[in-house]
This record gives C-alpha cells, structure tokens and sequence, in this order.
C-alpha cells in the first residue's frame, strides 16, 4: 500500500515492521534521509545504493517533513 500522497513510499505491516519504504524495497524513508546526510555527492549515494533513484530520494525527504512533529520541549529540568 503506498502513503497518501506519495507514490514511491510504500507502508506494509509485514516488511521491515511496518516502516515507510521506497517503493517496496527493504530500504526505509529513514534509511534513505540518513544516506542523504552522510553521501551529500549524489553521483556517491547513487553508487552506494544503485537501486534508488531521484525521485525515490524527494519523496523521502518530503514524506520525513510531512511526518516530523513541529513541537520541541524547552522546560529546563
């Protein structure tokens, strides 16, 4: 089944525990963000993970935005 809005993030109960996916591979929205931060040079990131394309890549990004809460807690202890 593919996320609302997004047609290359993939969500299913019995792969990789339910995590968002690209495109129905065992490779999450989480992944694919962490990858982007340590591979900043695409041509790297692709030769890392040849299977993902740019699109794959938006999407994540913009799945993880539309996911993240806005709200940061700065009570002092």
């Amino acid at each position: 089944m593919t996320a609302a809005g997004f047609d290359r993030i993939t969500v299913d109960p019995k792969q990789m525990n339910g995590q968002p996916c690209i495109r129905g591979m065992r490779l999450t929205v989480r992944r694919v963000v962490e990858a982007v931060s340590l591979y900043p040079d695409r041509e790297e990131l692709f030769r890392e993970y040849p299977e993902l394309r740019e699109e794959d890549i938006q999407q994540a990004l913009e799945f993880a935005a539309a996911n993240m809460e806005d709200v940061i807690d700065f009570r002092v202890a």
